[in-house]
């Protein structure tokens, strides 16, 4: 598997702009941070000019309302190799380093520059909402949260493996005392809090989440390969055929930028071999989920109309 043919994984240029910021002399922010936001914003589709992804309104609301909570957990603990923590307010932060970049470089215009800078400083704010909220948790942000408050050195393969092992023996009563207790979600009792629907929705949003991405890389590889086409260079062996290696490509790709933002390896390890740690649903329980959910709407609605009724017939007639 070539990467330089398949252009899968985003080369961002993080330490370019944080160079940048320094000499202009802006304020620095975490690196890692950086990463996530313009590799996430590439990978939602941005377009890109001069190897930094473009700006816009509906991009930036889509990275930190709909994106930034389904991949990351920020470690606010110090690392093993001295570099110092940092929460969700990075991110927002790493958006606004973006914003001032792309102001000195002169691709935003006045009004366009304090219209994103105002979006930005409060959206950013509203993320670290999302990221406490126990109902908008994914397996791979769950399990990163659990493995810190253990003090397990998440650097470490076999130490998370180990713990994952130990956490397979608990029943599953112990497993969801253990969810409900994780530190830095607050308690949301509006799904009916820890129990198989929560469950259930975690398993989906992990899984939709981790197709997103791979849907991202797809489209990036494809863009980057149509230049080869134009260029008369011939398509790579994975692309040349049934694409079976292609996909394979972009699953492990899509597993490892998890894990980059979360804890290294953890989403593999969670999807190849503790699937019965991280559930996710197939076709046939999702829409008995469904199936389940409109029949107590429907319920619901015939009590209330039931109530209605009954109300209606104990008052004395007018006219």
């Amino acid at each position: 598997m070539n990467d330089e043919d398949l252009q899968l994984i985003p080369h961002t240029r993080a330490a370019d702009l944080l160079a940048a910021a320094a000499e202009a002399g802006r304020p620095a922010v975490p690196e890692e941070a950086l990463r996530t936001v313009l590799a996430l914003l590439e990978l939602s589709g941005a377009r890109m000019h001069d190897g930094y992804p473009e700006l816009s309104s509906a991009l930036l609301e889509q990275l930190l309302y709909e994106r930034l909570y389904l991949y990351v957990q920020p470690d606010l603990s110090a690392r093993a190799d001295g570099a110092q923590g940092y929460g969700a307010q990075a991110y927002g932060d790493a958006v606004l380093a973006l914003i001032e970049h792309q102001r000195a470089a002169r691709r935003l215009n006045a009004k366009r520059y304090e219209r994103l800078r105002e979006e930005a400083e409060w959206q950013g704010e509203v993320l670290g909402g999302l990221l406490r909220r126990s109902d908008l948790v994914t397996w791979p942000r769950l399990y990163a949260l659990l493995l810190r408050a253990d003090g397990v050195d998440t650097a470490d393969p076999g130490a998370v493996r180990g713990w994952l092992d130990a956490f397979r023996e608990l029943t599953a009563e112990q497993r969801l005392a253990v969810y409900a207790a994780a530190p830095g979600l607050e308690p949301e009792e509006r799904d009916g809090g820890w129990g198989p629907t929560r469950l259930l929705m975690i398993g989906m949003a992990t899984d939709g989440a981790r197709l997103l991405l791979e849907q991202g890389l797809m489209q990036r590889s494809y863009r980057n390969l149509a230049e080869l086409t134009a260029l008369g260079r011939p398509m790579p062996e994975e692309l040349a055929g049934d694409f079976d290696g292609f996909e394979a490509a972009v699953a492990v790709e899509a597993l490892r930028l998890y894990g980059e933002w979360t804890v290294p390896g953890l989403p593999a390890l969670l999807v190849e071999e503790y699937p019965d740690l991280a559930p996710e649903p197939g076709n046939e329980e999702i829409e008995e989920y469904l199936a389940a959910r409109e029949a107590a709407a429907q319920e619901t609605a015939q009590e209330a109309a039931d109530a209605d009724g009954e109300g209606d017939a104990g008052q004395w007639p007018t006219g």
